[in-house]
């Protein structure tokens, strides 16, 4: 007897999730931590709108692998947040998928357990329950929106959404980011080119109609109103660092001619520190001289922070991973975290309220 199988012939297996709903039921915001989500929210779309002068400050793990680490992390975030409200709001980074050059570890949400079982259901629970836990503090939180179903299982508590520069250009993440319910940063692309970061803004800006899921977990026709809180984030690229006021500059005239929002984060990671931890200071210190000199642009500023310094592999024996190290890319450690935000906030405290009177 011939096969004459047509489809799903690299497929090994179809494993169907709890839906939407059933997650959020299991796991509900409400109460504290709903209100917490909207305050968030609301803060970062009037420091976009020039209503609120401060600056916010997305930071934290490149990614989250250890629950009980990010906790702790989020804990001492929250102590340094009420001190530097007056003139940072800061922003936990939250991320749970990590985009692959090739391969590698893919985020907590596919392979919570980083071991190849790949049990993605449990991904997601773990993930909406540490965003209960942090939103519950009282502390905002960001994440990467880079699978198009999952935001359908957590992104009602997310305060900023990140479109990276792998996905900026993807039609499928601008229709998605169209209809995502908190402000969205686009980042410049690997290359540093900035037309499909302001490309993507154009189009999230407007409506759109796209196949998706709905609570229910059915496919479903999604139509959008647009999303008019995007803005550009500035990472760097392979011809190297843009953060400068040069590169600032540019950018504010290209977001001009493209018609978008002039306002603009930069990213202290990534190109813009060659990868080295250390330099995440120094390009933070550069945005403040630039504030202190009269830019108007500069709205945010991302960090990858940890507890501890740097990075490592992830080890056969589970049992051998450092506590609080990145298991991505390497991050400042948290006195360093600390010290910087705090003279962010020394130098800018007087400037920013006055900024743009």
């Amino acid at each position: 007897m011939i096969d004459l199988k047509a489809d799903d012939l690299n497929i090994e297996s179809i494993e169907t999730l709890l839906t939407p709903a059933q997650l959020k039921a299991e796991l509900p915001l409400d109460g504290v931590a709903l209100e917490s989500v909207r305050d968030a929210r609301q803060t970062i779309f009037n420091i976009l709108d020039r209503k609120d002068p401060r600056l916010f400050v997305v930071v934290g793990p490149c990614s989250i692998h250890d629950t009980k680490a990010a906790i702790e992390y989020a804990e001492r975030l929250k102590v340094l947040a009420d001190e530097v409200k007056d003139t940072l709001y800061l922003v936990m980074r939250v991320y749970f998928e990590k985009p692959r050059t090739s391969i590698g570890w893919k985020g907590l949400i596919n392979d919570p357990y980083m071991d190849d079982t790949f049990r993605i259901q449990d991904g997601l629970r773990i993930g909406r329950k540490l965003l209960l836990d942090i939103v519950s503090m009282g502390l905002p939180a960001s994440t990467e929106a880079l699978d198009p179903i999952s935001p359908q299982y957590l992104q009602d508590m997310i305060a900023w959404s990140a479109i990276g520069a792998r996905t900026t250009e993807s039609q499928t993440h601008r229709e998605m980011s169209s209809g995502l319910s908190s402000a969205v940063g686009f980042k410049n692309g690997t290359d540093g080119g900035l037309m499909v970061a302001v490309n993507a803004m154009q189009s999230v800006n407007n409506p759109h109609r796209f196949l998706g899921i709905n609570k229910e977990g059915q496919v479903a026709v999604v139509r959008t109103k647009g999303n008019p809180y995007a803005h550009v984030v500035l990472r760097g690229g392979s011809a190297g660092p843009n953060y400068d006021s040069v590169h600032v500059a540019q950018t504010e005239d290209a977001l001009r001619k493209g018609g978008v929002s002039t306002n603009i984060m930069i990213d202290c990671s990534h190109a813009n520190s060659n990868k080295d931890p250390m330099i995440q200071s120094l390009v933070l210190k550069d945005v403040s001289h630039q504030i202190l000199e009269g830019n108007q642009s500069i709205v945010g500023v991302m960090l990858e922070s940890n507890i501890n310094f740097g990075n490592q592999k992830i080890p056969k024996d589970l049992c051998d991973l450092k506590y609080g190290v990145s298991v991505t890319d390497a991050c400042i450690d948290w006195a360093e975290t600390e010290r910087s935000i705090r003279e962010m906030a020394a130098k800018l405290k007087d400037v920013l309220p006055a900024r743009g009177a």
